[in-house]
């Protein structure tokens, strides 16, 4: 499904400071696995690549045949929407929006009818325990609650490929758990796959395969 080469990035300025080089990563559908690394190693700049949402200095990846660095800014966005969901560190989720509207926004986007929207997003709110939140707004939640509902929206619309930026970081034990185990069976019952960013080695225990990213690229201790 995912397949990286050679991939170089680096942050520019007087004294540019190399993230990471010749790292190669496969990624087969059903697999999840694992990256990890210290603070400021690139983590979360990977999935941005992979995402199409930074451009490498070298190197290429590809996803099911496509060369997401050869894409337009549009085809970018289109394969975001429709392949992509993103877990992000932050939450971002929309504050005017209630808490199902926000998790249906990527049905909204790829035009699915306001009946069926509200469906699936009540739907993947209970399945994180959140359906007594569906009417409420983000300020009126946990930081917690922000990373369920965060969660339920990257996966509201099946995406093949899920990239979770520390999907546990603000959950407790018992969540983080409950959390791990809906993202993996997600993966197993749709055929996608996941690369989760974690510092958290019991997060990362619950993966296939766990990584770690230096400058020299991927490596999998285990292999």
């Amino acid at each position: 499904m995912l397949t990286i080469r050679g991939l170089r990035k680096s942050f520019p300025g007087t004294e540019p400071r190399l993230l990471f080089e010749d790292l190669d990563f496969d990624l087969a559908a059903g697999e999840f696995v694992a990256v990890m690394g210290e603070s400021g190693s690139g983590k979360s700049t990977l999935l941005n690549l992979i995402a199409g949402l930074d451009r490498a200095d070298a190197g290429s990846i590809h996803f099911e045949g496509a060369v997401i660095g050869r894409m337009s800014d549009d085809e970018r966005a289109a394969f975001r929407r429709r392949f992509l969901g993103f877990v992000f560190q932050a939450f971002h989720l929309l504050p005017y929006l209630t808490v199902a509207d926000n998790v249906a926004l990527p049905l909204l986007l790829a035009g699915i009818a306001a009946a069926e929207r509200m469906q699936r997003s009540g739907d993947m709110l209970s399945r994180v325990g959140l359906a007594h939140r569906v009417a409420s707004y983000p300020h009126e939640l946990s930081g917690g609650e922000m990373q369920r509902v965060a969660i339920a929206r990257a996966l509201v619309h099946s995406p093949k490929l899920l990239l979770a930026d520390e999907p546990t970081g603000n959950l407790d034990a018992g969540h983080a758990s409950e959390v791990l185990a809906l993202l993996r069976s997600e993966v197993r019952a749709r055929g996608s796959a996941c690369v989760l960013v974690t510092h958290s080695a019991t997060a990362a225990q619950t993966a296939d395969r766990i990584y770690a990213l230096s400058p020299a690229g991927l490596q999998n201790p285990s292999a």
